[in-house]
């Protein structure tokens, strides 16, 4: 069976694979991360994922057998992605235009080895109930917002903002487990692998 790596910083995405039994051995791939002029969500993140498993795949020394996963996420608003806060009163200003609005958060996932690249883009839509002044500057005193996508984790303490969603929770945790499961499987990659103790 091949070795599946992931090509990913990001705990959730460790954790979600982890929760579908798929073990896996991390990578780290560093890339330029900039939105191309007139680039969609959608386009970015795909971009994204694939550029991650392809340098995380020309990191390795053997590659034979090697599948990689590299997956991104953003959140967007109006056309606009959100990324991460780059300090205190850009996550304010970003949890404020949320606030009683829908918004999507637009996922890829991507899978490379020697011979082959696929990747699937899942958008869900995410709607926030009405939130006050009082309770995004106490959402920001946690420390969660810090590094997350659109300024909040739905996974996380934001779970209580969220009145509606529209599609797949896992995508908007980090990684789609449905059409990750079905690419993993195209590698022969299967879910629920049983560790032999």
């Amino acid at each position: 069976m091949a070795t599946l790596y992931l090509a990913s910083g990001s705990p959730r995405r460790r954790e979600l694979l982890t929760q579908i039994g798929v073990p896996f051995l991390l990578l780290k791939s560093n890339i330029d991360e900039s939105v191309r002029a007139g680039e969609s969500a959608q386009d970015y993140v795909e971009r994204l994922a694939r550029e991650k498993a392809q340098a995380g795949l020309g990191s390795l020394a053997e590659r034979s057998g090697a599948v990689v996963l590299g997956a991104d996420t953003s959140v967007v608003l109006d056309g606009r992605i959100l990324g991460k806060p780059v300090d205190r009163a850009d996550a304010l200003q970003t949890l404020k235009a949320l606030s009683g609005r829908k918004h999507q958060v637009v996922t890829a996932v991507a899978l490379i080895s020697e011979d082959r690249l696929v990747s699937q883009v899942v958008t869900s839509e995410v709607s926030f109930r009405e939130l006050d002044d009082a309770e995004i500057e106490a959402y920001w005193n946690t420390g969660e917002p810090q590094d997350k996508a659109g300024s909040y984790a739905i996974q996380g303490l934001a779970s209580i903002f969220v009145s509606h969603l529209q599609g797949s929770y896992s995508a908007v945790v980090g990684l789609p487990l449905c059409e990750t499961a079905a690419l993993l499987a195209e590698f022969a990659i299967p879910c629920w692998q049983v560790s032999e103790h």
